[in-house]
């Protein structure tokens, strides 16, 4: 199944467009999986925002009980620190999920399978069944979020309140009914429940005046109005490109997926929420640090607790696929870079020191890399 996985990985990044981390996914050159329709673009950058849903097969239950949502949401979480997404808004419904994100690397394919096949696994042995959860893959729209996070945000809060069972329902009524869903990021925004510590509540708050009382009760207005009158499904102007976004975000966009190689080394990648240092730049630094010697951190066999925080720190702050991080860590495949990285995160959740220990060195890397950057 790994080596199953690595040959996927090295098609994707035969055909992405370039290495600044602008991509376009298989679909998007019309390779179609086994049954699938035609599917607009995937476009993956530094930085972009996507509503992405998933639903089950055949429209059967992914949830049945709390104690899935609840494993759900942990490995939610745990795939979020992993490959560095910030997570606005989720809804998870009887059969399907709705997730409102941010990637800080052009990796939302990484990010979902990773993600969705850990789900499925857990999901399978608590129930005691094999095969598919869900229904293909996953679908995501990119969003343009100066103009569109907002809307897009308060869409998903209401998709509980969405279909037959609340047609002819009045206002007040789907209003507690929204109040009382547990399954929703939305009580967080409006500080009714206990806040998710791996949700960003800042971001869209911050379109309402900041993540304080006033701001949450903004929000608040803002959703119960949608419930007042009917609005156009944001989501719709996505059909055909996948861009939740007017003329001039969709142009924008284009423009950077469709320029030629030559031309690409000489325009910049779009800003990222990170940094972006030369690996080069990151294993001297880290070995000035750690005090470790260069040849002996990057040797091949070794899984000492160095080398894996640096395989970790190469992942974060230097854009490089997994295959590539191998080749710095003694030539050893995607595969194996992507274990070390499970075995990091088990090791970081029984040992704190650890994980003070990796943002420690985070820290430092990024300081000393500020002047270069």
């Amino acid at each position: 199944m790994r080596f199953a996985f690595w040959i996927a990985k090295r098609e994707v990044e035969r055909l992405s467009l370039n290495s600044a981390g602008w991509h376009r996914t298989p679909a998007q050159d019309g390779v179609r999986g086994e049954g699938d329709m035609a599917r607009p673009l995937r476009i993956q950058y530094p930085g972009a925002y996507y509503h992405v849903t998933c639903r089950g097969h055949e429209r059967r239950e992914i949830f049945r009980d709390d104690g899935d949502r609840r494993k759900f949401l942990v490995l939610l979480a745990r795939s979020l620190e992993i490959y560095c997404v910030a997570l606005f808004v989720y809804v998870l419904m009887p059969n399907h999920f709705h997730l409102v994100l941010r990637t800080l690397k052009a990796n939302l394919s990484e990010f979902m399978r990773h993600f969705n096949i850990c789900y499925t696994m857990a999901f399978n042995w608590a129930h005691g069944r094999v095969g598919h959860l869900y229904q293909g893959r996953y679908k995501a729209f990119l969003i343009d979020a100066d103009s569109y996070l907002m809307e897009v945000s308060r869409y998903t809060h209401l998709n509980p309140v969405r279909g037959e069972k609340f047609k002819g329902a009045t206002v007040d009524e789907k209003w507690r009914h929204l109040l009382g869903c547990r399954e929703s990021s939305l009580l967080g925004y409006l500080e009714l429940a206990p806040r998710q510590p791996f949700v960003d509540y800042g971001s869209v708050l911050g379109y309402f005046g900041g993540d304080s009382l006033r701001g949450r009760r903004a929000y608040a207005r803002f959703i119960r109005e949608r419930l007042e009158e009917d609005g156009r499904n944001p989501l719709e102007m996505a059909r055909g490109h996948g861009i939740v976004g007017g003329e001039a975000f969709i142009a924008w966009v284009t423009e950077r997926i469709c320029f030629k190689e030559e031309d690409r080394r000489e325009q910049p990648a779009v800003r990222k929420l990170g940094m972006n240092v030369a690996p080069e730049d990151l294993i001297e630094r880290y070995c000035a640090i750690t005090g470790e010697r260069q040849d002996a951190v990057c040797r091949r066999g070794r899984r000492t607790d160095s080398r894996l925080l640096l395989q970790e720190l190469l992942y974060r702050y230097c854009d490089l696929t997994g295959t590539e991080i191998g080749m710095l860590m003694g030539g050893v495949d995607y595969a194996t870079v992507s274990h070390c990285r499970a075995v990091l995160r088990s090791r970081m959740e029984k040992d704190g020191r650890l994980v003070e220990k990796l943002e420690e060195l985070a820290a430092q890397i990024v300081e000393k890399a500020k002047g270069k950057i």
